[in-house]
């Protein structure tokens, strides 16, 4: 698939890169349809957000199809969904009080620790948003997995165009 990736300051390519793959039971398969760019975007094409890879795939603003699900998700295939930028397991103290920014679980990065130096406390998993927030692929690219996505991405009803809904990420 074709996604844009990072290469360094002011180094942004489209690349051919590996299609994402079902890699636990919650997670789905988002065949992007929309997506957008912000102003923390520019952090990262200045260099200010340590740990980013070359390679890496940016984007956490997007939304799209769900094309293959995990057994344990409740999103079903053909929907339409629009994905936060925060990624969060809905089991951990922080996801049961409704706090997902602050979800213990959905960032295995071994940079997480500095983020708890930086700001003074962990950070949550983000997509494409360097290995400080979990090393995620972000959604400016054709397809993007989504880990929980029983929890996080909305589901929009049918007759919503994209460009109505999308700044719901």
């Amino acid at each position: 698939m074709r996604a844009l990736t990072w290469h360094g300051k002011h180094d942004v390519r489209m690349d051919t890169v590996p299609d994402p793959k079902i890699v636990n039971p919650r997670d789905a398969i988002i065949k992007i349809t929309s997506t957008a760019i912000c102003g923390s975007d520019l952090h990262l094409y200045d260099s200010y957000i340590p740990t980013l890879q070359k390679g890496d795939i940016l984007g956490h603003e997007f939304m799209g199809e769900v094309v293959e699900v995990g057994r344990s998700t409740t999103l079903q295939k053909g929907q339409r969904v629009v994905v936060p930028f925060v990624i969060a397991c809905g089991k951990c103290f922080f996801c049961e009080k409704q706090q997902f920014s602050a979800c213990d679980n959905s960032n295995p990065a071994e940079k997480a620790d500095m983020s708890e130096v930086m700001y003074g406390y962990p950070m949550t998993g983000a997509f494409g948003y360097s290995h400080l927030t979990g090393g995620y692929a972000g959604g400016q690219a054709e397809y993007v997995r989504v880990p929980y996505s029983d929890i996080g991405p909305i589901v929009i009803p049918d007759g919503l165009e994209d460009d109505k809904v999308l700044f719901l990420s």
